[in-house]
């Protein structure tokens, strides 16, 4: 029963910090393409989109943010990539769109820190 309750509190935080990081990037501008977007390589956190394209950003959650940076992992990295190709195929001008992957770091106090750029196909 406390590991249940444990994963539910873990699931709600999850969401609560992807929620704070997508008003964060719609008060810079951007609108929401998709929450939770999954494909048949994995899913993406956030899809965001301004003027100059598309942002897949990941949100990571833990105590402080050199753990949150620690639990991302190349693996996890492949299938975000395989999943933003997959949601590229419906854009205009598919994989030739302009993007970027974002991470966001989620300390335990809820402060985050969003690195730009974060990684590429890898």
């Amino acid at each position: 029963m406390q590991r249940k309750l444990r994963g539910q509190t873990a699931y709600h935080a999850g969401l609560a910090a992807e929620d704070q990081v997508a008003q964060d990037y719609q008060r810079r501008g951007f609108s929401l393409a998709g929450r939770r977007w999954r494909g048949e390589g994995g899913e993406i956190d956030i899809i965001a989109r301004d003027a100059d394209g598309l942002v897949f950003i990941e949100v990571k959650k833990a105590r402080d943010f050199a753990r949150a940076a620690e639990s991302l992992c190349r693996r996890q990295m492949r299938r975000i990539c395989s999943a933003a190709e997959q949601f590229l195929a419906g854009e205009p001008n598919g994989l030739m769109t302009n993007m970027r992957f974002d991470v966001a770091l989620v300390n335990a106090a809820g402060a985050f820190q969003i690195i730009e750029n974060a990684f590429g196909e890898v």
